[in-house]
C-alpha cells in the first residue's frame, strides 16, 4: 500500500535530517534509542512511530533547530492521523450508462448528431418500416415529457431541500444559538459545529482570533494543526474544562467570555528560574527543558495513547499523579521546575529526559 502524501512528507523530513547528519542508521538509532532498523522504516515511508518522542530523539541527535523541530511534529501529526483514518470503503462510480440506456426512445433515431445538438435534418434519417412505428414528431413530444418532469422534480427537490435547512436553522429549542450568530460570534453557527485538528476553515480562524485574544501565542492562518492543538488544550485546562483536544460547546462560550488570560513568563525568566532552582547544574537543566518545551510554560505535547507532557520540563501524565500535582499546576513554571528537580534529585541526573539529554550528549558544542 502507497504511503498517504503526510507521511511521505514526514520521511522526507526525517531524511534530510538523516542525510545532513552524516551518520548511518545504525549509529543514530543508539544515540536515540531506537533500532536503526526502526529508523530506516520510517525514513523510507514504510511505517509512522507511535510515540513522538522517537521522533524527537531521532531530530535532536541529528541536531535539528527548534524551528525544525516544530515543522517534525506538525509533520508527525498529520501522518498519524492518516495511519489512524478508516480505510475508505466506498467504490468508484460505475461508468456513465451509455445513452441507448439512458434513453430507450433515441433507438429509434440515428447515433449521428449535428455539432450543435439539433436533430438530423429528414435526408438523415430511415423511414420506419412498420406503420405501427411512431412518427419522428410523436417521439420527441414523448422523449421530452420526462425531461420536462426531471426539471421539475429536481426544482421541486431545492425547494424542499432549502425549506429543511431553513428548518432546522431557526426549529426552536435548536442548540444554535440566533443572537450569538447575529453578533458575529461565528462559533455558535451551523458550518461551525465542530472544530479539531485537521480542519481548514474560517472556523479555525475564528478560534486562533480569540486564542490570541487570550494572549495564546499562534500563528492565525485557518489550519488546525499542533501548534492550535496546545494552544485549545492550555485555554481548556487554565479555563477549568476538560481537555477534549475539540473546540466544544463548553470551549466556545470560555472563548467569547474573554475571562482567561494565557499570559506566562517569557522564556528568558524561565531560563532564570531553572538556574535558581537547578544550582548543581543549571546549564543542562536549561537546555533540557529547552529541547523539551522551547521554555513555555504552557506548552503541551500530546501522545498517541491519550497521555500528554505538560509545562516547561514536560511532565507526563504518570509523574504528575506520583507528584500529586495537575495539568493546571503543572502550567505554573515554578511549580513545575521544582517538581523536574524532585524529579533529577533521585538519580541527581536527567534519566526522566532520554531523549533530550541523549541530544545533549551527541551535538557538538559550539
Amino acid at each position: 500500500m502507497a504511503a498517504s502524501p503526510h507521511t511521505e512528507k514526514f520521511a522526507a523530513h526525517l531524511r534530510m535530517l538523516k542525510d545532513r547528519s552524516g551518520r548511518g542508521y545504525d549509529r543514530l538509532g543508539k544515540e536515540a534509542g531506537v533500532s536503526g532498523s526502526s529508523l530506516h522504516r520510517y525514513c523510507s515511508g514504510l511505517g509512522v512511530p507511535t510515540d513522538y518522542r522517537v521522533v524527537h530523539s531521532f531530530a535532536k541527535v541529528c541536531g535539528a533547530s527548534p524551528e525544525e523541530l516544530r515543522e517534525l511534529h506538525r509533520l508527525w501529526a498529520l501522518a498519524d492521523t492518516d495511519r489512524d483514518a478508516p480505510a475508505a470503503t466506498a467504490k468508484e462510480n460505475p461508468d456513465p450508462e451509455p445513452e441507448s440506456e439512458r434513453e430507450p426512445v433515441a433507438s429509434a433515431v440515428p447515433a449521428q448528431a449535428s455539432p450543435g445538438g439539433e436533430d438530423p435534418g429528414p435526408e438523415d434519417v430511415t423511414p420506419p418500416e412498420n406503420k405501427n412505428t411512431p412518427d419522428k414528431a410523436g417521439m420527441q413530444r414523448r422523449s421530452r415529457v420526462p425531461e420536462k418532469l426531471s426539471s421539475r422534480f429536481a426544482i421541486l427537490a431545492a425547494v424542499v431541500a432549502v425549506l429543511l435547512v431553513a428548518g432546522f436553522v431557526w426549529l426552536p429549542g435548536s442548540s444554535t444559538d440566533d443572537s450569538s450568530t447575529a453578533d458575529g460570534e461565528l462559533l455558535y453557527s451551523p458550518a461551525c459545529r465542530t472544530v479539531s485538528m485537521g480542519q481548514h476553515d474560517e472556523c479555525v480562524r475564528e478560534v486562533q482570533t480569540l486564542l490570541a485574544r487570550a494572549k495564546g501565542k499562534l500563528a492565525i492562518d485557518g489550519d488546525f494543526g499542533p501548534e492550535t492543538l496546545r494552544r485549545v488544550t492550555a485555554f481548556q485546562v487554565l479555563a477549568g474544562l476538560p481537555a477534549t483536544n475539540v473546540v466544544d460547546d463548553a470551549t466556545k462560550k470560555a472563548l467569547y467570555a474573554q475571562k482567561v488570560s494565557m499570559t506566562t513568563r517569557p522564556p528568558a525568566k524561565v531560563a532564570k528560574l531553572i538556574r535558581e532552582v537547578f544550582t548543581e547544574d543549571p546549564d543542562t537543566a536549561v537546555a533540557v527543558a529547552r529541547c523539551a518545551s522551547f521554555l513555555d510554560p504552557l506548552y503541551v505535547l500530546p501522545n498517541t495513547n491519550g497521555s500528554r507532557n505538560w509545562g516547561v520540563f514536560q511532565i507526563s501524565d504518570r509523574r504528575l499523579q506520583e507528584l500529586g500535582g495537575t495539568p493546571l499546576r503543572a502550567f505554573d513554571p515554578e511549580w513545575n521546575i521544582k517538581a523536574a528537580h524532585r524529579l533529577w534529585s533521585a538519580e541527581h541526573d536527567f534519566h526522566d529526559w532520554p531523549s533530550c539529554e541523549a541530544a545533549l550528549k551527541s551535538t557538538p558544542k559550539s
